[in-house]
């Protein structure tokens, strides 16, 4: 295990401040960096992520060159709200139709390569109630300032919110301290120094990000660690404290769901990595119970468990950026 990568790869946002250095290192190597907000009914905090990060980091900094919303098919305005703000919005069912249609996060965020413009991409989920551009910043800088890094993962405090004002200060996370971490203990020990592998805020070199495959759910954040790990080393990933963030936290049944389908995902890397054999397939329902009438009844969440491919390998994709 590197010991040593705790130490040499972990940042605080503080030390990519100076936002003018970041933009100077940004124009010498003529790098292009877009931003990503994959939604579904986010009305309540996609305006305030989208103003924050116009105004800060397009016109008072020029550090981003564009601000993209892919939509998962919400029935609230954050379509509307998102356009009316400034984002390039797009339905993800209207990117590349001709493919087989599918919902999820990990849809949105493969879409988003074929759309965005960036030689950096950064994703942020768009239900941050406490959003600042050092959400941004932060997770740029390591990318412009040191050769060497090519994928950047936020920690930071999770408060658990309780009620209406009320907050835990400590707390979330549940899912990678009873699942993920487990799972990288037992079969990768060096990936337990990432803090927080399932934080929804990263930023990466798309010469990265197009050449691993999308799980179109839940399980696009584990396996996007895992396939950079195999394929480059964990020398090229860091992580940056943002200290604070605060969205709106699920029950512990929607938890259950999520580390059903991260399973199965960390699992198939197995797999591939040749590290198990799996004697059969899995079963693709995820089995709850639910209390009808006095009695239990199944309340079944079923898995289509796809993956999107590595993007380079599609012929729209290298056509349009002209990879040949």
């Amino acid at each position: 295990m590197n010991s040593n990568w705790l130490e040499m790869n972990t940042f605080h946002y503080s030390e990519f401040k100076d936002i003018n250095r970041l933009v100077e290192e940004k124009e010498r190597k003529k790098i292009k960096i877009s931003l990503c907000l994959p939604t579904l009914n986010e009305e309540k905090t996609i305006a305030k992520e989208i103003v924050i990060m116009t105004s800060e980091l397009m016109s008072r900094y020029p550090l981003l060159d564009e601000i993209v919303v892919i939509d998962s098919g919400s029935t609230d305005k954050t379509i509307e709200i998102a356009s009316s703000y400034g984002a390039d919005v797009y339905k993800a069912d209207d990117i590349l139709p001709e493919l087989e249609k599918f919902k999820g996060k990990g849809e949105n965020l493969w879409k988003a390569l074929y759309i965005t413009k960036g030689d950096i991409i950064v994703y942020l989920d768009a239900d941050i109630k406490n959003i600042h551009h050092r959400f941004v910043y932060a997770l740029v800088g390591p990318l412009l300032l040191f050769e060497n890094l090519k994928y950047i993962k936020a920690y930071y405090d999770r408060p658990i919110t309780t009620g209406k004002i009320k907050t835990r200060p400590t707390g979330g996370g549940r899912v990678t301290e009873l699942l993920i971490r487990p799972l990288f203990s037992l079969f990768f020990p060096e990936l337990t120094q990432i803090l927080q592998p399932l934080s929804g805020e990263y930023a990466g070199y798309r010469e990265l990000f197009e050449k691993i495959p999308f799980p179109i759910g839940y399980g696009i954040e584990t396996s996007i660690i895992l396939d950079i790990y195999e394929k480059w080393g964990l020398d090229v990933i860091a992580q940056v404290d943002l200290e604070k963030r605060v969205h709106r936290n699920q029950d512990t049944k929607s938890l259950g769901k999520m580390s059903f389908v991260i399973l199965k995902t960390f699992c198939n890397r197995l797999e591939k990595l040749g590290m198990v054999e799996l004697k059969s397939d899995f079963f693709n329902e995820m089995i709850q119970y639910k209390l009808a009438k006095d009695s239990y009844q199944p309340d079944i969440y079923e898995d289509k468990s796809f993956e999107r491919p590595p993007i380079i390998e599609l012929p729209e994709y290298r056509k349009k950026f002209k990879i040949s």
